[in-house]
C-alpha cells in the first residue's frame, strides 16, 4: 500500500503521532478529466520529476495526488501523501529520509508561507530527491511566485518542472462526476437529482462526494432510492 506518514517514519525508527492515509476513493479511474485531461495524462505517465498544481479549493488538487500514490503502489514504488495543514503542529525534521520514497507528494504549500523552517526544509528535499533520482508533485492554491514563500530558492524549485492550473468543473462536468461516482458506489442518480445537489448542496466537488457518500449510506439504511424529497430530507432547508 502507499506509505503514511507513520510508516514512512518507522523505516527510520521514528515515531509521530500522525495517521495520514490516503483515501481509497481518489484514484485516476474516480476523477473527471475535463478540461484538465493534460494534466492528468502528465501525472499518469510519471515521466516527470517534479510537477506543481495549483487552483482554488476544491477543483481536484489533493485527489489528484492522493491518485498518484495509488498509481505509484500499482507500479511497485514507494509514495507518500503529506497534507501539510496536518503537519505543521510537528518539526519539520519529520521530511528526512523522505527520498527513500520513489514518489513525495505535498499538499497545500500555501500553508508554510509564515513557517520559513519548513520552506528551508521542503528545499533541502527537492534537491535529495532529485540527487536519488526519484518524483516530488506539490500542490497549492496559487501559482509558485504568487504563494508569499519568503525562501525565493524553494519558488524557483517549484518551477523546475511543468506548472499546471486545474480548471474548476462547470456545472454540467460537476453534474456528470456527481453521476460518475455514483455509479461506481451502485447508485442511480437521476440528472434531477444532480441538478437538485449542485443548486441546493455545496459548491466544491470535495464537500458534493461527501454529501454523496451519506446519501449512500442513508439510502442504505432506509432502503431508498433517491428522490428529490429524500435528499432534501437530508440537506435540510434550501439554501437561499
Amino acid at each position: 500500500m502507499p506509505v503514511s506518514v507513520d510508516s514512512a517514519h518507522n523505516m527510520r525508527s521514528m515515531q509521530l503521532p500522525l495517521a495520514i492515509g490516503l483515501s481509497d476513493t481518489a484514484t485516476f479511474e474516480n476523477f473527471l478529466p475535463a478540461g484538465n485531461a493534460p494534466v492528468c495524462h502528465v501525472l499518469q505517465q510519471a515521466s516527470e520529476p517534479f510537477v506543481y498544481l495549483w487552483g482554488p479549493a476544491g477543483c481536484g488538487k489533493s485527489h489528484l495526488l492522493q491518485a498518484a500514490c495509488h498509481a505509484e503502489d500499482a507500479r511497485g514504488g514507494r509514495a507518500v501523501y503529506l497534507p501539510l495543514p496536518e503537519l505543521l503542529g510537528h518539526s519539520p525534521v519529520l521530511l528526512e529520509g523522505m527520498e527513500q520514497m520513489t514518489l513525495v507528494c505535498v499538499d497545500d504549500l500555501q500553508c508554510i508561507a509564515q513557517a520559513p523552517a519548513w520552506q528551508h526544509a521542503l528545499f533541502h528535499l527537492y534537491n535529495r530527491l532529485r540527487d536519488a533520482g526519484h518524483h516530488l508533485l506539490a500542490a497549492g492554491d496559487a501559482a509558485p511566485h504568487a504563494l508569499a514563500l519568503s525562501l525565493a530558492d524553494l519558488v524557483s524549485r517549484l518551477c523546475w518542472g511543468p506548472v499546471f492550473r486545474l480548471l474548476e468543473l462547470t456545472d454540467n462536468e460537476k453534474s456528470m462526476a456527481l453521476q460518475q461516482r455514483a455509479q461506481r458506489r451502485g447508485m442511480s442518480m437521476p440528472d434531477e437529482i444532480a441538478t437538485y445537489l449542485l443548486a441546493h448542496g455545496p459548491r466544491d466537488m470535495h464537500q458534493l462526494f461527501g454529501l454523496l457518500e451519506q446519501l449512500d449510506q442513508r439510502s442504505l439504511i432506509e432502503q431508498r432510492r433517491l428522490t428529490i424529497p429524500f435528499v432534501r430530507q437530508l440537506l435540510g432547508p434550501a439554501r437561499p
